[in-house]
């Protein structure tokens, strides 16, 4: 009983709820005879993609702004950075690179702009960072509209002038990443450049998090005294960890578009926070602590139960729109759960 009391404490109640679920489901998709390897490639591709945008929650519960609510900001900037390239006529692989390069000095004008206000309700950062998300999506509907981008495949046909709802990647760099080195392996398609991608910011994460700056922002995030007397600038620290959150959130949004085959706009991003909160509750993180395995393993959990429910819903309801309806409230259930752990142990 000990050894099982043992394993329990060191997995966590959330992570084993959610995983003998997962496994549940993964027995069903058998019985009902789906194609498994089509089922587990599905799912590394949806890790893949989403896995940047769960890794942005890093700096900011580093520096003590705990969960980045405001993620939408981030990805707004990384979505005008990615339409600025199409724009621009860059294709391919470059295509994506200038989407991320032009990305990046937006976002971190974004990024500071957003610290200084978060520096500004301490204590409060999460709920503010919801509201400023939501207000600077609606702002950016309104952007949208009034933007003067002329490519024909981005403007709506009539009008000639404002940005359609959803941008197609087909002709500029949709799956490049996807497709990069793949190769399949006992069925199951590998992903292996959005992977690589994947791991390149974990690694630039971890490299980050043990220089100066990162140790700096860690003593800030957890101890604001301590830092005070050793001489660190609490403020500024808490503006660079929400600068690095609002850049991995831009650089995640491409590389979910790129993945996706589309740039959603207008509405679209305006719910997109909470699904890489969510993956990092579940992976064992609080509003305190994190590490990139719980994002990691956080990410993966909810990507595969969203990827394996919707096809088991498919055959078991397969009457009208039931199916779309037991996807809504698995993946809103899995992030109403998470977010009930939002306060717990990350050794819980």
């Amino acid at each position: 009983m000990n050894s099982i009391s043992n394993i329990v404490k060191r997995v966590g109640v959330p992570r084993l709820i959610i995983s003998s679920f997962l496994l549940l489901l993964l027995v069903t998709a058998i019985v009902q005879g789906q194609n498994i390897a089509r089922l587990f490639s599905d799912v590394l591709v949806r890790f893949g993609m989403n896995l940047p945008l769960g890794l942005a929650m890093i700096p900011s519960v580093m520096c003590g702004a705990g969960m980045n609510f405001g993620l939408s900001i981030g990805i707004l900037s990384g979505i005008l950075g990615g339409l600025i390239s199409i724009e621009l006529g860059f294709r391919g692989m470059f295509g994506i690179i200038m989407a991320l390069v032009i990305s990046v000095p937006i976002s971190s004008l974004v990024g500071y702009l957003y610290g200084k206000l978060l520096n500004a309700v301490k204590g409060s950062e999460m709920v503010v960072g919801t509201y400023i998300g939501y207000s600077v999506v609606s702002l950016m509907s309104i952007g949208w509209l009034l933007m003067p981008f002329k490519d024909p495949n981005m403007v709506w046909p009539i009008a000639g002038k404002g940005l359609r709802t959803t941008i197609a990647l087909s002709n500029n760099y949709d799956g490049i990443l996807n497709s990069l080195l793949s190769f399949r392996l006992v069925g199951v398609r590998i992903p292996t450049g959005l992977l690589l991608f994947g791991i390149l910011v974990c690694a630039s994460i971890w490299l980050f998090s043990r220089s100066k700056s990162g140790i700096s922002i860690k003593v800030a995030g957890a101890n604001p005294r301590f830092a005070i007397i050793t001489g660190i600038s609490v403020n500024q620290a808490r503006i660079l960890g929400t600068v690095i959150s609002t850049l991995l959130g831009a650089v995640g949004i491409v590389i979910y578009a790129q993945s996706f085959g589309f740039y959603q706009l207008y509405q679209a991003p305006l719910n997109m926070a909470f699904s890489p909160v969510a993956a990092a509750l579940l992976g064992g993180a609080s509003t305190k602590s994190i590490k990139i395995f719980h994002v990691v393993l956080g990410t993966f959990l909810f990507q595969a139960l969203l990827t394996i429910a919707l096809p088991v819903a498919n055959l078991i309801m397969p009457e009208g729109n039931l199916s779309e309806v037991v996807r809504i409230i698995v993946s809103n259930g899995v992030i109403l759960y998470a977010l009930t752990q939002a306060g717990g142990s990350s050794n819980d």
